[in-house]
């Protein structure tokens, strides 16, 4: 197993590195001059020479990536070019609604998934497996923007259950802020509880064709006995990959829902900052959100190694 981790271990760091240039240079790239920005059209070259002096963007590129690179490391994520803050402060500000969102979102899509995924493989041609497949499929095709809008005029307008956006902080009340995240949360998980309904629907109906299930079913199990106690350890498989790959995408796909509910977090911050031209915000905040997603993924191949111990040895 160590052998295993460290070679995962390899992989995340090349992974982060490969990721690090291609965020620098396509944020590079991007037609727009902070300075000139901040300035407005009418601004004197002396006063634009001396604002992107003072931002650091006179130095070559390549210097200013090592100096980005280093920075991140020791944890200095720089100054908003915007706000003139550390982007530190800002990110830690943002995270606080994001991540407590993704995971929300992903408890939501868990809940709703392994029992809709258990209940279409036991019903296998049924009346009921046709009635998930076919909820299934609406949930993978309709965007989760309609459905976030959808839940506002419901749950929001017209019943008043929650509130339509806005985020009241967690000095609120714990409570409180989870009401404010409910609809958010519930727009994000329903593609994604879709998809695992599916996958998890699969996995049962691979495993339960296998010989240990016959097997099982031979020593005098019945079906759900030996469904409960050797089918689902290896249905769990690939849907806890699944699982993983979900939370990255929730983690990393909050900014339409972000906007559409006014919510303070990541996905905001990134769009308010490429708005803005704030290049060295939208590099540390996408670093981030990209180092959360990769760092997900190395969990989850542990998880995954720890559950099938053949794939130690096939790494």
């Amino acid at each position: 197993m160590l052998r295993y981790i460290l070679k995962r271990s390899g992989s995340l760091v090349l992974s982060l590195a490969v990721a690090s240039l291609i965020i620098f240079a396509v944020t590079e790239i991007a037609p727009g001059d902070p300075a000139s920005f901040m300035l407005g059209l009418n601004s004197q070259p002396e006063t634009l020479a001396a604002l992107r002096t003072e931002l650091g963007l006179d130095v070559p590129k390549i210097q200013r990536y090592f100096a980005w690179v280093g920075g991140m490391l020791t944890g200095d994520f720089g100054t908003s070019y915007t706000y003139r803050t550390e982007v530190s402060d800002m990110v830690a500000d943002r995270i606080a609604v994001s991540l407590p969102l993704a995971a929300y979102a992903l408890a939501i899509s868990v809940v709703i998934a392994i029992p809709a995924g258990l209940f279409a493989a036991s019903r296998r041609g049924g009346a009921g497996d046709t009635g998930v497949m076919a909820a299934t499929q609406l949930g993978v095709a309709v965007p989760n923007f309609w459905f976030a809008m959808m839940l506002v005029l419901v749950f929001a307008i017209h019943w008043s259950w929650f509130p339509a956006g806005g985020f009241p902080g967690w000095n609120k009340g714990v409570g409180t802020g989870l009401r404010a995240l409910t609809l958010p949360a519930i727009a994000l998980a329903l593609p994604q509880a879709a998809i695992l309904t599916r996958v998890m629907r699969s996995a049962l109906l691979d495993v339960l064709s296998e010989d240990f299930m016959r097997t099982a079913r031979a020593k005098g199990l019945s079906p759900r006995q030996a469904l409960w106690r050797h089918g689902l350890r290896n249905a769990f498989i690939p849907v806890l990959t699944v699982i993983g790959l979900q939370f990255s995408f929730l983690f990393a796909g909050t900014i339409i829902i972000e906007q559409v509910f006014y919510l303070p977090g990541l996905g905001r911050l990134i769009f308010q900052s490429i708005s803005a031209r704030d290049l060295i915000v939208v590099e540390s905040v996408v670093m981030l959100v990209v180092f959360g997603v990769i760092m997900i993924n190395f969990l989850v191949d542990l998880a995954y190694a720890a559950v099938d111990p053949r794939l130690r040895t096939r790494a």
